[in-house]
């Protein structure tokens, strides 16, 4: 028999108890839940989903049921393919872009302890940002539309906020009469892009200063004088932002591959995972600035408790939003125009992906059937599920 594979739940099951000893005090309510969640997720405490037995033998297995919550690392999979499917409905036969904005280091404190507040505004300052660019007549001179994800952390569940834009090569004239292609080699100019977002960024961040939507603890206490806070951001001003802009990269026959590595994925997924011994967890991580190649580390597991927490969005907060002419706002009627101004528009065919049978781990010959289904008996908060939104920068 294959010996199971190890999870993130596995760590938070032994070494748990011991991370509530040390952090328990500083835990929001939401990242105690998250915790619980994983625990939880698929074991008797949330009831029995269904029973399989062995079509050729006596094993019988009982599955429980998922805690749904979109933090796991095994309850976003069918939520990715249900959303790909209806993406796939809004594709156009144009190349696509990536665009990454991220903000600098010496801000993600400030985030942690704010993080409805700063994540919503690095939101508001990105889409700004692109929307306004493209719409200069000396760039390229179109509404474009695009849709945005939030991921605040590094290969090694580092605190990174940042946000990934996928963006069709081009947008729709102002009158709407034509479509307008960017450049081959790229999609906007990223000095002036990172310029413009810098910008906006510490505008809506001072504005929420002034209006007593931030709060200071521990080490930034000083920052809530305003002049040491006005002093903070001028500095932060004479800073280059890193804005990265991918050259267009293929049709929608890849944009769905490309979105399915970005949108529901978590702070760390089960398959990187290698080893918890002694209290040290051993995984693989991406190394991008060495040609991304492939290493390992190593963490005490207290810490990579930690590290996972510090990614545990606020109840609610939607992490996917839709911009421009991708907005829920005439979304249909904006993408039909635009698929009437591009020739030979074919509607791309999101393959469903069926899942795969079961071998008995008994027998090694049959295969586990479902012979018994119950319905959930666990609830959850729809606030824990990756909500979208549209929202019409125009």
């Amino acid at each position: 028999m294959t010996q199971r594979r190890l999870e993130v739940a596995d760590v938070f099951r032994q070494h748990g108890q011991e991370f509530l000893d040390r952090w328990g005090h500083m835990l929001s309510r939401q990242q105690r839940r998250v915790l619980r969640d994983i625990v939880a997720c698929r074991t008797a405490e949330l009831g029995v989903h269904h029973i399989e037995q062995c079509d050729r033998c006596p094993h019988q297995k009982i599955v429980y049921n998922s805690c749904r919550n979109r933090h796991c690392p095994k309850c976003h999979s069918r939520a990715r393919d249900e959303w790909l499917a209806e993406r796939a409905e809004d594709l156009l036969p144009v190349p696509y872009c990536h665009v990454v904005f991220t903000i600098p280091h010496e801000i993600g404190p400030l985030a942690l302890q704010n993080p409805r507040t700063l994540y919503g505004i690095l939101f508001r300052a990105s889409a700004e940002a692109l929307t306004e660019l493209a719409a200069d007549p000396k760039r390229l001179g179109a509404k474009i539309g695009f849709l945005t994800v939030l991921h605040t952390w590094t290969q090694r569940l580092e605190h990174h906020p940042h946000v990934h834009c996928v963006t069709p090569a081009g947008g729709l004239s102002p009158d709407r009469t034509r479509w307008i292609a960017s450049r081959k080699r790229f999609f906007l100019p990223v000095r002036p892009l990172s310029k413009l977002f810098r910008g906006k960024f510490l505008d809506y961040l001072a504005q929420a200063f002034r209006q007593g939507r931030l709060q200071f603890h521990g080490t930034l206490h000083e920052l809530a004088d305003p002049v040491r806070f006005e002093t903070w951001i001028a500095s932060l001003r004479k800073q280059k932002w890193v804005v990265y802009a991918k050259p267009p990269f293929g049709g929608p026959q890849h944009v769905l591959k490309y979105l399915a590595r970005y949108t529901h994925r978590v702070a760390i997924a089960n398959g990187r995972l290698i080893s918890l011994v002694d209290g040290v967890v051993r995984f693989q991580w991406r190394d991008s600035q060495h040609g991304n190649q492939i290493k390992e580390t190593a963490l005490d597991a207290v810490e990579f408790i930690r590290r996972f927490l510090l990614h545990a969005l606020p109840c609610g907060f939607v992490k996917i939003r839709h911009y421009g002419f991708l907005s829920n706002r005439n979304r249909k009627r904006n993408v039909a125009c635009c698929r009437t101004l591009l020739p030979h528009y074919i509607a791309p065919k999101h393959a469903e992906r069926l899942p795969e049978p079961i071998r008995c781990p008994a027998c090694h010959l049959g295969i586990m059937r479902i012979i018994q289904s119950t319905a959930p008996a666990m609830g959850y908060d729809r606030n824990n599920e990756s909500h979208e939104v549209h929202i019409d920068s125009s």
